[in-house]
Parts: C-alpha cells; structure tokens; sequence
C-alpha cells in the first residue's frame, strides 16, 4: 500500500535543463552533449558532484568544471552552467502535487547548490507555492549528501516514517531512480509532465488533473 510520493524538484516540476545545454552547445560551436558528458565523467566526485554537496563555493565550482572541460579540449567556465539548471515551471505538476499531499505524505529530495536562487517572480512564486506542499524537503548542499546516494532515499523515509516499499518516487534522471527501485520504491521517470501524471495517476489510484 502506497503511503508517501516523493520528488525530484528541477525537471520533475520544471522543464529539463538539456534542452538549456543543448542550445549553450550550439550557439559556442562546442559538441553535441559535451556539459552532459562533463556531468557524468566520475559522476561522484567531479565538480558538479562536489559543488551540490557544497564541498565547493562558486568560485572553487567554476575554477574545477573549468578544469573538467578543458581536459576534454573545451573552455566551458562553471559560472557558465548555472544559469542553464533553471527551466520553465510546469504548473499540472504542481497541482498534482497538491491533490497527492490530501492523501499521501510528501516529500522532496533535491540535489541543489548554495547559489541556485529563482530568477524572476513569477518563478519565485511556483517555487514558493510548490516548496510548502511537501512535508520534508532534503536538499544535497544542506545535508552533504546527493543522490544517487542510497542514504538521501533513507533520510526522507526515515522522516516521513515509511518504508521504501510504501513510497512511489519521481525523477527524471534514470541513475536517481536506480537506488530507489533497488530499496523497493515504486518509480517513475519523468519525461514529460502529461506522461509522469498519467503513471502518477495508475499508480495511487487518483485523478490529478
């Protein structure tokens, strides 16, 4: 029996920053997906990975992914990438969201970094709006720990007081998911808010929309 939803926050109620990469990559004449393989090179101790456990402030974060892209034969400064995590909000998903948190516990784990800040109001607003429904919010650069670490999953159940196998869990990054799937939670990867909210909807039995 399902008794909690947990999330992902960017990509799950905000649009993807591929799309962002991908248009960064174009208009600099750099290969195709060259940020992503940056990203995913040691995947658990890059830049990245450091920066969202907050092992790394701005500068160290721009200085080392500078560094990553260079030895791959690039010049890509980190300053650079920020400004691309931030996609456009996806109001359904919010609002489904909403109807979960009347029946289930709630809950979001985020990798994030100290610098991430909204943009613009109306952004302010979902991510404020969106924020309060959940019962507990982990974010990777408070606690140190990012996914997909098996002990953020842990952290948020223990929080909540469920079991893994009671917990439906949503990202859009397969590699998060994994460790999830493997603590028994019911998964689902999110490509697209019309698609996530129909699996959502199989699974807890709701109307979302």
């Amino acid at each position: 029996m399902i008794e909690a939803v947990i999330w992902d926050f960017g990509g799950v109620f905000t649009s993807s920053p591929f799309d962002a990469f991908a248009r960064y990559e174009r208009e600099r004449g750099l290969p195709e997906n060259l940020i992503r393989k940056i990203n995913s090179t040691n995947h658990l101790e890059n830049a990245w990975a450091r920066f969202e456990r907050s092992e790394l402030d701005l500068d160290g974060f721009d200085a080392a992914f500078a560094a990553e892209a260079r030895a791959l034969g690039h010049n890509v400064p980190g300053r650079d990438i920020i400004p691309l995590l931030y996609g456009d909000f996806r109001p359904e998903m919010t609002e489904a969201l909403r109807r979960i948190a009347t029946r289930f516990k709630t809950g979001c784990i985020t990798n994030n970094v100290a610098s991430m800040q909204p943009e613009s109001p109306g952004r302010s607003f979902y991510a404020v709006e969106t924020m309060a429904l959940f019962d507990h919010v982990i974010e990777s650069s408070k606690v140190g720990i990012r996914k997909p670490d098996p002990r953020i999953y842990r952290m948020m159940c223990e929080t909540l007081g469920v079991a893994p196998e009671a917990c439906i869990y949503l990202d859009d990054l397969g590699g998060n998911l994994k460790p999830a799937r493997a603590m028994g939670m019911t998964t689902i990867k999110v490509e697209s808010a019309p698609q996530a909210i129909a699996e959502l909807e199989t699974a807890t039995g709701m109307k979302l929309e």
